[in-house]
């Protein structure tokens, strides 16, 4: 079982740099890269162009503006924020106020013990004081001690602010764009449209998440079976294959000064049809492994995106969620299935060498299985 450290790690590294997200970039598969190892991976392609996604290959279109135009994964951002909260010293932060009065001594200044929520500023106690004074414009400010709870909590606004209007916080979700919105957004724009409150919103919506968590992972079992049986099949393939060379290997032993040269023919032809079928193997191994990869990517986030994330990040990945989750659900992974060809050796007639084919010919059966297609044909 992934301990939660594990899992935040896993959330916070970019699968490129194997670094913590700078500028965290969602594809439509739902992995997400850095803004700048996405520049640099696809650096010869040009808005418009159809790319694969580093990790899954599933294809998507670079936006008319560019790679910096991708969706922000608001998720994954928040996590890392929370997590540097979290680790953040409060004898990093300096005073705002007597850095900007002290600019030329700034080893002298001292640290930061408090914030003022109305000025945005970290302050030491003594410039904290004027902020707290009845007589401020405007009334006492929130001055609040600072640690790591009020990091968390001007994380927890910062991350709910609303896209088009940052000084605004989202508050309801409407239906008709897929997006979470402000009272004001929803009074410019979306007054006409289907909306609700994101707590109710995202409980719906949590629920239709867990479903296609748990039918993808159902999927995920499914594939896993089919590779192991993949596994066994390629497996007993191979020890036939071996089989028939030893075969091959006595028949040519009674006459070998004659048929040397068939004997190596022969084992050729067997190396081809291991060498085709491994091609086949690998083909359906390769389909399945990326189909795991893709599954697997897309549960750990859903599951991590209910357990860690807030109503708005649920709300706000909810319908690209159900989308991806509909996709995997819809690509027939296990319709392809590794069918090995049967591999058999029949011997010449070693009395008659002198006017037949002298070690003999290796024969191949495909063993098709209902519902599926292995014919191949390796020689003609």
């Amino acid at each position: 079982m992934a301990t939660a450290a594990s899992v935040t790690t896993d959330l916070t590294t970019c699968p490129i740099c194997l670094e913590v997200f700078d500028n965290p970039k969602a594809l439509p598969c739902l992995h997400t890269f850095c803004l700048k190892c996405l520049q640099g991976h696809f650096k010869d392609k040009c808005p418009g162009d159809e790319v694969p996604c580093p990790l899954c290959r599933k294809d998507f279109q670079i936006p008319s503006d560019g790679i910096g135009g991708l969706q922000h994964n608001f998720f994954v951002q928040h996590v890392i924020d929370s997590r540097n909260a979290s680790s953040k010293s409060t004898d990093e932060v300096l005073c705002q106020a007597c850095l900007e009065g002290n600019e030329q001594k700034k080893g002298s200044n001292p640290a930061a013990t408090m914030y003022c929520v109305d000025c945005s500023e970290y302050l030491c106690e003594k410039c904290s004081r004027p902020h707290r004074r009845t007589s401020m414009k405007g009334g006492a400010h929130q001055v609040r001690p600072l640690g790591a709870e009020v990091e968390q909590e001007l994380i927890q606004l910062r991350g709910s602010s609303c896209d088009k209007h940052p000084d605004k916080q989202v508050e309801l979700y409407c239906y008709d764009c897929n997006e979470n919105i402000c009272v004001l957004c929803f009074a410019v724009k979306h007054r006409q449209h289907e909306s609700a409150e994101i707590p109710e919103v995202a409980k719906t919506f949590s629920q239709q998440i867990t479903s296609d968590a748990q039918q993808v992972w159902s999927l995920i079992n499914n594939v896993q079976e089919k590779a192991q049986e993949k596994a066994e099949k390629r497996n007993e393939f191979l020890k036939q294959a071996d089989k028939v060379k030893s075969e091959i290997k006595v028949t040519g032993n009674q006459i070998k000064e004659i048929v040397d040269c068939q004997v190596a023919m022969q084992f050729d032809n067997v190396e081809t049809i291991k060498s085709e079928d491994a091609k086949k193997a690998q083909t359906v191994e390769e389909r399945y492994q990326l189909a795991l990869v893709a599954m697997e990517s897309f549960h750990a986030y859903s599951r991590a995106l209910l357990d860690k994330g807030r109503p708005s990040d649920i709300t706000r990945a909810a319908s690209e969620l159900h989308k991806r989750a509909t996709e995997l659900l819809d690509s027939d992974v296990t319709s392809a299935q590794y069918c090995p060809p049967h591999v058999t050796f029949t011997p010449a007639d070693v009395t008659q060498v002198k006017h037949l084919n002298l070690i003999g010919e290796v024969n191949l059966e495909d063993e098709a299985q209902p519902g599926a297609s292995c014919g191949t044909s390796y020689f003609t």
